[in-house]
């Protein structure tokens, strides 16, 4: 049966749950945090693509994205779901999974390999039926088998955030060839079921003499529109369009995976990876570089118009980018010291200087929404904090903590007293010209970096920080060893970018909670660990509708922001895009992606016009 909105509410266990067990499972095409699904289940295909668009070309890039232990700067693994080794970006293109995303929607996702799902009244259960024509690579059906033995191995063995994710999952068994319930524990996160249903699907038969966790350049059998192709192990690595691909008819892929070739290229150094595109070594860059996008956009192609230079609004929470400051060691535990450390970075001169003025300051860890704190606590959001009055910062209760603006000078030296005060009032006294600890031994900061294109952003600071007699040095090592220390948490300060969705929920914990605090390879990079933070997690994910989790989201972005646990940066509200023009793309970009390389294709008019040109 079709569920209505309402229906789709109490089938993701958000409203009050069904006391009869006579009550039957409601059957759905798609699933929301929510309820709220946009697409009919007879729709044809996404508002955002074209249905008619052509396949061929290629489409090659650097990465701006990555999932779990992938790199994006070298790779030695095909094996991105687990925490060992550095995994080659976009071998999620390889994969299937039980249901896919509408990027013009906040969360909801719609039937891939499961053609629907049935959730049980108490929305403990659901039970996905699958498709017939799912198929694996080799040419093998989807079972159900595949699907409960890969979701059981990804809680057991997968990535330590993975098995976070999941730890409200039960089980997974195969009912039949083509049923799998998946059962959850009461009062599981809203949004578990929507990460069950978006994980990859792996072949049980495959992997009956592999082993699951273990990295490895074999490539795996996948079921996705991609298969990979040629690579060489930190310099790229290609994805061909598998040519009939059996989910190429349905809704959900009609009108994408238009290229017959998906090629990622690895560069360590930002400079030499722009002049690779100069020199069409690749086709399409996200630009994050100010400096870049404002003086070296000037090269011969791109005046006679091969290149192309696009802005596309960016409409999903900015999130948060930048230094955080490892808790777990003694030098970072007093909240006094972390306020000057962040009231030491002049912003402002870092913008104008090095960033083209190109950014705004970063405050909040749901940047850019609506879930953002401002003014003073009031309503229901006064009423949630009340419960933790004398447990957090009085501050909390009062206007959210907004780092301070500069003079844009560099060295701006009412901010530069004023964090020399707070280092003193902390117990931080400064003897023969360096700032010492309570017990009398130096204050020593290395900050973590895996690129130099940072190390300009850097510089001021560093200097900064010395006027105020602390010893801040830069240290700069591998990607690789860069990945296992930050994944042991074995670092003073390093940079994280994050953001979260729309409706963001489970994965909050792996950020912020106390249990992903000692959890290696988690998210949760300064080590945050309070009890009340925990709890405004689960009233997060405990709301019942969407302006209560904006409530509750944004009381957990005063606490978050009244800890000090990081050296806010910058960010902007859009996607600064460049192109060989040789490629076309529908005229509605998906509101919550970026829609490249998923919906574009290749013009193979353009791309002649190109080659033409000298």
């Amino acid at each position: 049966m079709i569920t209505s909105a309402a229906t789709l509410a109490v089938a993701s266990g958000l409203a009050p749950r069904a006391a009869s067990a006579a009550v039957e499972a409601l059957e759905t095409h798609g699933l929301s945090a929510f309820g709220d699904l946009k697409y009919p289940a007879d729709f044809r295909h996404f508002d955002y693509v074209n249905p008619n668009a052509p396949k061929g070309g290629t489409f090659s890039l650097i990465g701006s994205t990555r999932q779990f232990n992938q790199n994006f700067l070298t790779f030695n693994s095909l094996n991105s779901w687990i925490l060992r080794g550095d995994a080659a970006l976009g071998m999620e293109w390889t994969m299937a999974s039980l249901m896919t995303r509408a990027s013009d929607e906040p969360d909801a996702l719609y039937g891939l390999v499961a053609r629907a799902v049935r959730v049980a009244p108490d929305g403990l259960a659901y039970t996905f039926v699958l498709r017939p024509e799912a198929r694996f690579h080799d040419g093998t059906r989807i079972t159900a088998a595949d699907v409960a033995w890969s979701l059981t191995t990804l809680k057991a063995k997968g990535h330590p955030i993975i098995g976070q994710l999941l730890r409200d999952m039960i089980t997974a068994e195969a009912e039949a060839d083509d049923l799998v319930t998946v059962r959850f524990a009461p009062g599981r996160a809203r949004d578990v079921p929507l990460f069950v249903a978006s994980l990859p699907i792996f072949s049980r038969t495959y992997y009956a003499d592999r082993a699951f966790d273990e990295t490895t350049l074999d490539v795996p059998l996948g079921a996705g529109p991609y298969k990979v192709g040629r690579f060489e192990p930190g310099r790229y690595i290609a994805y061909e369009r598998v040519p009939a691909w059996w989910g190429a008819a349905l809704p959900v892929a009609v009108g994408q995976h238009n290229f017959d070739t998906l090629r990622y290229e690895f560069y360590r150094d930002r400079d030499v990876a722009f002049e690779g595109f100069t020199g069409k070594s690749y086709l399409f860059r996200e630009e994050f570089t100010s400096r870049i996008w404002a003086t070296r956009y000037d090269f011969p192609a791109l005046r006679d118009g091969r290149v192309r230079q696009v802005v596309l609004p960016d409409d999903t929470p900015s999130g948060a980018q930048g230094w955080f400051l490892n808790v777990r060691r003694d030098k970072f535990k007093n909240p006094k010291l972390r306020e000057a450390l962040i009231v030491a970075f002049d912003f402002e001169w870092t913008n104008t200087s090095l960033m083209y003025g190109s950014y705004q300051r970063t405050h909040s860890v749901f940047q850019n929404s609506d879930m953002m704190a401002t003014g003073k606590p009031e309503g229901a959001e006064l009423a949630l904090l009340e419960k933790f009055r004398g447990k957090v910062a009085d501050e909390v209760f009062a206007e959210p903590f907004v780092p301070p603006v500069s003079d844009g000078s560099g060295q701006d030296r009412a901010l530069l007293r004023r964090a020399s005060q707070l280092l003193a009032d902390a117990g931080y006294p400064v003897k023969n010209g360096k700032r010492v600890d309570p017990n009398g031994a130096p204050v020593t900061i290395e900050f973590l970096l895996d690129e130099p294109a940072f190390q300009p952003h850097h510089m001021l600071y560093i200097k900064n920080l010395g006027l105020l007699g602390i010893d801040a040095t830069l240290r700069m090592v591998d990607p690789v060893q860069f990945r296992a220390r930050v994944d042991a948490f074995d670092f003073d300060v390093t940079i994280q970018r994050f953001s979260f969705s729309t409706t963001p929920g489970d994965a909050l914990r792996s950020y912020f909670s106390s249990q992903s605090a000692a959890i290696k390879g988690s998210q949760n990079l300064a080590g945050i660990a309070d009890p009340v933070i925990d709890q405004l997690i689960e009233a997060i994910i405990a709301a019942n509708t969407r302006a209560d989790l904006v409530i509750a989201a944004r009381a957990l972005d005063r606490v978050v922001r009244a800890g000090r646990y990081w050296v806010p940066q910058w960010y902007k509200a859009s996607h600064w895009l460049a192109f060989w023009d040789v490629f076309e793309r529908p005229p509605t970009k998906p509101r919550y992606a970026r829609g490249a390389p998923e919906t574009w294709w290749h013009d193979a008019a353009k791309a002649a016009k190109t080659e033409g040109k000298g």
